[in-house]
């Protein structure tokens, strides 16, 4: 088991939390990592790229001289690939890059980085974080009693809806719920806040 500290929404030290270790504190895999990365930026790319082939290009529906008898090459439109204007051969087309990795190679990759938080002692557990109602300067007051620095993400339980947009306008903060987190975020913040309900439900779905 891996113990970590736990603190109040004012910033104070309000016991410690014990994780699993298989979870929290493997050895992390840097291969499986850069492969989720991949994935993750592969699946971001929108993939419209797209040329007009000979039969979208306008124009050249008319043979342009008779097959034979004029001493020039046989020609049957003036939109084919040779001519200028003419279609694009073999360019891109619109596609989607996505693609899916094994699920164990998934889960080691989002083990690895959250394990790596825990060692660079990045990761910081609060009890939980109420709000009555969205409040955008609560939160800043809440990161700089917790000294959070940098970019942060911040993991809440699926419902805690005034949480995610009290932190929404807050440049270089993101707050998702338990159920998004990803490798290519915890990665991209170098802070990551967590509530509890949220680290058990995660330690749920890894362990």
């Amino acid at each position: 088991m891996t113990q970590l500290d736990v603190y109040q929404q004012t910033g104070t030290k309000n016991g410690t939390t014990e994780v699993k270790a298989e979870v929290f504190g493997i050895e992390p895999n840097n291969h499986v990592v850069a492969d989720a990365v991949i994935m993750q930026q592969a699946s971001l790319r929108r993939g419209t790229h797209a040329v007009k082939n000979r039969s979208a290009v306008r124009g050249g529906g008319r043979k342009p001289w008779r097959q034979k008898g004029t001493g020039r090459a046989r020609q049957g439109s003036i939109r084919a690939p040779q001519w200028r204007g003419g279609g694009v051969v073999f360019g891109p087309t619109p596609r989607s890059y996505a693609y899916k990795l094994p699920r164990k190679v998934a889960r080691l990759a989002l083990k690895s980085v959250l394990s790596q938080k825990v060692a660079d002692q990045e990761m910081i557990v609060v009890d939980s974080l109420d709000f009555d109602k969205p409040s955008t300067k609560t939160f800043k007051q809440l990161l700089d009693k917790l000294e959070a620095k940098g970019r942060t993400l911040v993991v809440v339980e699926s419902g805690n809806d005034n949480a995610i947009l009290s932190a929404r306008n807050i440049d270089k903060v993101k707050a998702i719920t338990v159920e998004n987190v990803n490798v290519l975020d915890v990665i991209n913040n170098q802070q990551m806040i967590v509530t509890q309900k949220a680290l058990a439900k995660i330690e749920e779905a890894l362990g």
